[in-house]
């Protein structure tokens, strides 16, 4: 299970986002542990409320469960998970709410703890909890019998094809997946071995080096977006620099995206707009097919919630009927009898407890199954996407090369050259004249 964390303020929008349903096929919150709000938000601002009294400004701190795709993982592993990781770091008792998420058949869980301790009006002081969350990871991999990922096992094999929120919210604008945009940059910058083939290879997949505000490198497409050549290339800065040379002799974001608009034809801009109105319909179609099947899943649990509420409800009264009343209920307690019924009663209820819990996670399971079979279409269809928009990005790059001549040759000479060829102009007719007399 990779575990993500970070000490975090602002409790009222983490309650707001951990609550939408944007990008989410389901949104369950499983606990709400310690507080005195039972809710989210209210659960929040009060922590909020009291870490007013202290000089703590992240006194949240919030941390995502992803288990491997394509595995099973019930309710009560994730509680597990929570439950090493707040005895890892010392948070043991405070209060906390678990949200699970459900997105393209994977389910995760936010977990979120106080770091305030009211009594004491202090935060816990969470040191090297990134590590700590590495080991705990490791052992949630070992303990389930899941294959730990390269990155996991040494920091060195991590993905190269990682990326940020940042970058994913980036490719996303463009309409590219962040992992293949940076797949597209570390191929450029692995087949030159010199700034101008680094920059001839992005420049015919549609992208324009140019410098960056803080003296970098950045790379600009046609639409205007501009990405870091050492993020995406996944190299440090001192290499991108040692190969590219002198920031100053490449042409600014203003003025490489200036210098594409003027080369981009109606066209192009054509050939674009129905790529992406192509692209658009075939996600509308997947989307409407994604949310009717959201729409069914959450419809099944409700309807399975209201048959353990029921059968629940009919069950606490059987077991309530066995507790013998009046004089009966006296002699019962004084041989005994009272207090095994109770605990027999204790034992199947939670038995009934964990009897629903575990056709809940089958439920959910299943429904996981049958989403990720969709998931599979939706997938297959946004890699043909991404080829085919991978596939324009290099068409707009060589017809801008066609146009270029084209427009060179169109374009109107500069004033001051215009001014030079009439003064030559003037001075030799003025000497054809001299030669006539």
């Amino acid at each position: 299970m990779i575990l993500k964390a970070k000490e975090r303020g602002g409790g009222a929008q983490l309650a707001r986002y951990l609550l939408s349903m944007r990008d989410n096929d389901h949104v369950e919150l499983h606990e709400v542990r310690g507080f005195v709000g039972d809710d989210l938000l209210s659960a929040f601002r009060e922590v909020d409320a009291i870490a007013n009294g202290t000089r703590c400004e992240n006194y949240l701190f919030s941390a995502s469960l992803n288990p491997p795709g394509g595995e099973t993982v019930t309710t009560s592993d994730f509680e597990n998970a929570a439950d090493e990781v707040e005895r890892k770091l010392g948070l043991e008792g405070q209060p906390r709410a678990i949200v699970f998420h459900e997105k393209d058949g994977r389910r995760h869980a936010h977990v979120v703890w106080s770091r305030i301790e009211a009594e004491q009006m202090r935060a816990i002081n969470l040191p090297h909890y990134k590590m700590r969350l590495r080991d705990v990871s490791r052992e949630l991999f070992r303990a389930h019998g899941w294959e730990m990922p390269k990155g996991l096992r040494d920091w060195r094999e991590r993905d190269p094809l990682g990326y940020t929120r940042e970058e994913w919210q980036q490719a996303r604008r463009v309409g590219l997946d962040p992992k293949q945009l940076k797949s597209l940059f570390q191929e450029c910058w692995n087949r030159s071995d010199t700034g101008t083939a680094f920059a001839q290879a992005l420049k015919e997949r549609g992208f324009m080096l140019a410098r960056g505000d803080r003296r970098g490198f950045v790379a600009v497409d046609y639409r205007g977006e501009v990405y870091a050549v050492a993020r995406q290339a996944g190299v440090k800065t001192k290499e991108v620099a040692a190969r590219l040379g002198d920031p100053e002799a490449f042409p600014s974001v203003d003025e490489a995206r200036t210098y594409i608009a003027a080369r981009m034809s109606e066209r192009i801009k054509g050939f674009i707009r129905q790529a992406e109105l192509e692209a658009g319909q075939g996600r509308k179609a997947l989307d409407a097919e994604r949310s009717e099947l959201a729409a069914r899943h959450q419809q099944e649990r409700q309807a399975l919630k209201d048959t353990h509420e029921k059968r629940w409800i009919a069950e606490t009264k059987a077991r309530a009927a066995r507790l013998p009343r009046g004089f009966s209920g006296i002699w019962h307690r004084l041989t005994g009898k009272y207090s095994k019924i109770k605990q027999r009663n204790e034992r199947e209820a939670w038995a009934a407890h964990v009897r629903d819990r575990a056709e809940r996670d089958g439920l959910i399971a299943s429904q996981l199954d049958e989403r990720r079979t969709l998931q599979d279409r939706i997938r297959q269809q946004r890699e043909r996407q991404q080829a085919d928009l991978l596939l324009l990005r290099e068409d707009v790059a060589r017809y801008q090369t066609m146009a270029l001549p084209e427009r060179e040759a169109q374009r109107p000479e500069p004033e001051t050259q215009r001014d030079k060829l009439k003064e030559q102009r003037s001075r030799d007719r003025t000497r054809d004249r001299g030669f006539e007399r």
